[in-house]
C-alpha cells in the first residue's frame, strides 16, 4: 500500500514565501549575504553639498573599488554630510593618510563620484567603519559656484584677457604668419612630443617603490611653504607678470633666439657625444684608481706613525733647537766663505805668477865664460854662486 507524502499545511508556504520575499528585499537593498565575509566600509565627513546618488562609484586611479551605500547629513548643518562607502578587496588596504575628493563625469555636471586615493604605504592601515575626516575630503566644485564668485570686475578682467588671448593669437609675426597659425603646425609634433613625454612620465616614477612618493610629500611641502608667503607670493606673481611684459615686448627677438636655437641643440649634441666617448678613458682610469683607493687606508695607517715621529723630529726640542743652535754657526760660515773668496782670487793671481813669471824665469839658461860649467839652470847657477 502506497503511503502519501506529507503536505505542508497553506500558512506554512505563506510563511516561507514570505520569508523568500523578505531576504530578496534585504539583498536588493544592500544586504549581505549571511556566513558571507563582512564588506570594508568607510566613512568620511564632507563639509559641502555632495550632489552623490546611491550607488556612486568609489574610483581609484580610475578603477572602480567600490560604491557608496548611504549618505548621511549632519544635525545642524546645510551642506555638511557623511558618506558611506563599500570598498572592495581589489581597493584595499586604505591608510590614514587617504583623501577623498567628488568629482564630475562630464564636465557639464551631473553623474559624480568619489576619486579616493588610497595613501602612502607609512601611514597606518584604516579598519573597516573608520571615518576620514573633513581635512582629507573635497566636494565637487560646480560651474555655476564658479561663475556665482566672479564679481563685475572679475569678469571685466577675463572679458579682457580673453580677448588679449584672441587678438595674440591673430596677430601676425614676422614670417606673416599668427600665433594660431604656430600653434597648429605645432600639433604636427605633438605626437612625438606626447611619446617623449610618456618616457619622461615614467622616469619621474623613480626607481623605487617610494620614490614617487618622496616627490609628492617634497611637493606638498614646496606648496605648503608658498601658501604659509603670505604677501611674498602676490609680488612673485607681480614680477612674473612684469617678466612676462618683458618677454611680450622683445618677442621678435626672442623668435630669432628660437630660431637660431636648433643648430645649437645640434652642436650640443655633437660635444656630448665627443663627451661621451671620453667617458670611456675616464672610467677606464676610475677602475685603475679604485685599487689604489682601496689600499689608501692601510698606506695611511702605515704612515701615520712616520708621519708622527717626523712631526716629533720638527718639534722646538729636536731639530727646531739643534737648527737654532746652528744659527750663529750658519751666519759665521757665511762671512768665511766671503773671506775665503778673497782668499781663493789672491792665491789664483800668486799662482798665476808663479806659473807665468818665476817658473818660466826659473827655467831660462843663462851661457857665460866662467868657471862655472855651461848648461845649467839658472837657479842651479844661484846655488853653485852661493
Amino acid at each position: 500500500m502506497r503511503r502519501r507524502a506529507a503536505r505542508i499545511s497553506n500558512l506554512q508556504a505563506a510563511g516561507l514565501g514570505l520569508l523568500g520575499v523578505a531576504l530578496g528585499c534585504y539583498l536588493v537593498f544592500g544586504g549581505a549575504l549571511p556566513w558571507t565575509r563582512a564588506p570594508f566600509v568607510l566613512r568620511a565627513v564632507f563639509t559641502s553639498n555632495t550632489n552623490l546618488h546611491i550607488p556612486s562609484p568609489v574610483r581609484i586611479a580610475g578603477v572602480q573599488v567600490g560604491e557608496v551605500t548611504a549618505v548621511k547629513r549632519i544635525r545642524g548643518s546645510l551642506n555638511a554630510g557623511i558618506v558611506v562607502m563599500r570598498i572592495d578587496p581589489s581597493g584595499l588596504p586604505v591608510h590614514a593618510d587617504a583623501t577623498a575628493r567628488i568629482r564630475s563625469r562630464i564636465f557639464l555636471e551631473g553623474n559624480f563620484y568619489v576619486d579616493l586615493q588610497p595613501g602612502t604605504p607609512e601611514a597606518p592601515i584604516l579598519r573597516s567603519g573608520s571615518t576620514l575626516p573633513a581635512a582629507n575630503t573635497s566636494g565637487p566644485v560646480q560651474l555655476d559656484r564658479i561663475l556665482s564668485s566672479l564679481n563685475s570686475s572679475a569678469r571685466a578682467n577675463l572679458e579682457k584677457l580673453l580677448q588679449g588671448l584672441g587678438a595674440a593669437l591673430n596677430r601676425p609675426t614676422g614670417d606673416r604668419s599668427t600665433g594660431a597659425g604656430g600653434l597648429n603646425r605645432a600639433l604636427s609634433y605633438s605626437a612625438q612630443a606626447f611619446r617623449t613625454s610618456a618616457i619622461v612620465n615614467q622616469a619621474l616614477l623613480g626607481q623605487g617603490r617610494s620614490d614617487l612618493t618622496g616627490a609628492v610629500r617634497g611637493a606638498a611641502a614646496i606648496l605648503r611653504s608658498l601658501a604659509a608667503a603670505g604677501t611674498q607670493l602676490p609680488s612673485l606673481v607681480s614680477n612674473l607678470d612684469a617678466t612676462m611684459r618683458a618677454l611680450a615686448a622683445n618677442q621678435q627677438n626672442l623668435s630669432r633666439t628660437l630660431a637660431n636655437l636648433p643648430p645649437v641643440l645640434r652642436a650640443a649634441l655633437r660635444a656630448d657625444s665627443a663627451l661621451m666617448a671620453s667617458y670611456r678613458p675616464t672610467r677606464s682610469f676610475a677602475r685603475a684608481l679604485r685599487l689604489s683607493i682601496r689600499n689608501l687606508g692601510a698606506t695611511t695607517a702605515a704612515a701615520t706613525p712616520w708621519l708622527l715621529q717626523l712631526t716629533g723630529l720638527n718639534s722646538r726640542t729636536e731639530l727646531a733647537g739643534l737648527l737654532a743652535a746652528l744659527h750663529p754657526a750658519v751666519a759665521g760660515t757665511a762671512t768665511a766663505l766671503s773671506s775665503t773668496t778673497r782668499l781663493i782670487g789672491e792665491v789664483s793671481t800668486l799662482s798665476r805668477c808663479f806659473s807665468k813669471v818665476l817658473v818660466p824665469t826659473g827655467s831660462e839658461q843663462i851661457t857665460v865664460d866662467s868657471s862655472p860649467p855651461a848648461g845649467l839652470r839658472v837657479y842651479q847657477q844661484l846655488f853653485q854662486s852661493a
